[in-house]
């Protein structure tokens, strides 16, 4: 009888060497295909303006051997009479470690992926928490979806692992309901953008510019210079304004005037204050109109623009148009009315005005 020919373990020798071989070569066959997918990658990325190409071939160039080995090995035990015991726990491992592989793979292909369009969506400025955002879900969205594959390839019925599974997440989301809500209006936020970091915003009787848009909180920090502390769930079901997207600024402001001034002065005060604004700039003049009967006054709205969100520009034009009314009504002899009150009395005497000594009879 040849040497080869002899019995080892249930398997002659030949066939021994044989698997052997078979694992050998099928582990070098297997690490050249992964090489030369990997080369083709890098090869496309010369050509194309995208990165992506690159990605995919670091990718694959960091496949494990040892993973290339058993599954070469797990094929090689074909051709082998083993145990049924050894079988098992070889294609067992050879399943696991496939599927870890393939899980690999598929959570950096959905990381990059979402991660471009979190830069595509919200800029880089919200990158590290945009991505820590999404990413995190869809990961374990790839890694449940591996391992029901891979526990349903090793022959357990995954119906009721699944069944358990929505009855376990719909206790676990009941438990960490106020945790999730703000996880995903985090992700809302970034995705949405009603705000970015850097913005300007007011939400209810506070203000501020957003620090930091976190996986559940948003940090602002406000005029007073102290940090504000947002629940993104709370923040999110607020009104917010935000003062960044402003491209100018609309003002309204009222000026009164006593009620004995002359109706041909009245008539003129609109025209007087359209020229004023219109000699201050950056400015757009829009209205000017006698508007109403006040209590004291007479009162003239008017409604210009300044063509700058800034809101220092804002006071200087400001100021500088109040100046510029004040020195105008004092040019025409007309008086900004004042609160005051005027007393009649039943035997005609002449009227008593609080702060002012009536004439005598």
């Amino acid at each position: 009888m040849s040497i080869f020919e002899q019995t080892v373990f249930g398997n002659s020798l030949d066939q021994w060497l044989l698997a052997a071989g078979i694992a050998l070569v099928g582990t070098i066959i297997l690490d050249v295909a992964i090489r030369l997918v990997a080369r083709a990658f890098r090869s496309l990325d010369k050509k194309l303006p995208s990165d992506f190409p690159r990605f995919l071939a670091e990718t694959f160039g960091r496949t494990k051997k040892l993973i290339l080995f058993v599954v070469a090995l797990y094929a090689a035990s074909k051709i082998l009479h083993l145990p049924p015991a050894l079988a098992t726990t070889l294609r067992y491992i050879a399943v696991i470690l496939i599927g870890v592989q393939v899980g690999v793979w598929a959570a950096a292909l959905v990381t990059k992926l979402v991660t471009e369009y979190v830069v595509r969506q919200t800029g880089k400025g919200e990158v590290p928490s945009g991505v820590a955002v999404a990413t995190l879900i869809a990961r374990v969205i790839v890694w449940a979806f591996v391992i029901l594959v891979v526990l349903d390839n090793l022959g357990f019925n995954i119906t009721t692992l699944v069944a358990g599974l929505g009855v376990g997440g719909i206790a676990i989301a009941m438990a960490s309901q106020n945790i999730l809500a703000d996880l995903f209006a985090s992700l809302s936020i970034l995705l949405d953008k009603p705000f970015k970091v850097g913005d300007f915003i007011i939400v209810g009787d506070l203000l501020g510019s957003v620090q930091n848009i976190g996986l559940k909180t948003t940090r602002l920090e406000s005029l007073g210079g102290e940090q504000l502390v947002f629940s993104n769930a709370d923040l999110l079901s607020s009104r917010i304004r935000n003062y960044k997207h402003m491209k100018e600024r609309r003002v309204v402001f009222t000026v009164g005037v006593e009620y004995g001034t002359a109706h041909e002065k009245l008539e003129r005060i609109p025209r007087m204050i359209k020229d004023v604004v219109e000699s201050v700039q950056p400015t757009r003049f829009d209205r000017s109109h006698f508007m109403s009967y006040g209590d004291s006054s007479l009162n003239i709205e008017t409604v210009y623009y300044v063509l700058s969100p800034d809101y220092n520009v804002y006071a200087d034009v400001q100021q500088e148009i109040n100046l510029k009314v004040f020195k105008t009504f004092e040019d025409e002899q007309i008086n900004f009315a004042f609160p005051s009150r005027t007393l009649y009395f039943a035997n005609h005497a002449p009227p008593v005005v609080e702060g002012k000594v009536p004439a005598p009879a």
